[in-house]
């Protein structure tokens, strides 16, 4: 149910805030969707130089590989990020603090998490044998630049690094329903790379 009061958050924040914008934008992050998980978010510009963004991407994908099993992914997250912008709003460098959290569902695959794992179990390695079920929590720094294309498009790639945590069940096999293990573990890292592109209203 947690994951519902978070969509719910990220829906309704930025619509409680657009009041007191001046600028209000729709994006979706290209390098996201390539991965398979369609995603969608709004940023909001506040007064000074300052804009609000916030970040939803759902993946509930399974896919067979033959006699390799079930290859699978499946999770949810929610980013939340304030932004300094350098010069003006949906211009140029901006630098952030950003928040996430969600859940995993993995088997099977290769995550693509560059970064390294610390006082528990390594989830990169481990998903390639067993299943993990996760939620997960943390907070980073972010650098990112954004292009203006026309009157209302944009253009913008971004890079963060932070601290997860992360509390996991550990599975067997990707089908079976045994429990062998649960645990937490830290990770140290990339926590987010985006190529965004915005609509601006």
């Amino acid at each position: 149910m947690n994951y519902i009061r978070l969509l719910i958050l990220s829906i309704i924040i930025p619509f409680a805030v657009q009041g007191f914008a001046q600028e209000f934008a729709v994006k979706t992050n290209l390098a996201y969707d390539a991965m398979t998980t369609p995603n969608l978010g709004v940023e909001i510009g506040l007064r000074g130089r300052s804009t609000v963004n916030i970040v939803y991407g759902l993946n509930p994908w399974s896919f067979g590989s033959g006699d390799n099993g079930v290859r699978k992914a499946k999770h949810w997250v929610v980013q939340p990020e304030y932004r300094w912008w350098h010069c003006s709003k949906f211009n140029g460098s901006f630098i952030g603090v950003h928040a996430l959290g969600g859940q995993l569902n993995a088997s099977n695959v290769n995550l693509p998490i560059p970064g390294f794992f610390f006082s528990g179990e390594n989830l990169q390695k481990g998903v390639k044998d067993h299943r993990y079920e996760a939620r997960y929590a943390g907070a980073g720094f972010t650098y990112g630049y954004q292009w203006i294309l026309g009157r209302h498009w944009n253009f913008e790639a971004e890079i963060g690094a932070g601290y997860i945590h992360a509390w996991y069940d550990k599975y067997a096999c990707d089908e079976c329903g045994a429990k062998i293990a649960n645990g937490g573990t830290n990770y140290v890292g990339i926590t987010k790379i985006g190529l965004s592109l915005l609509y601006i209203f």
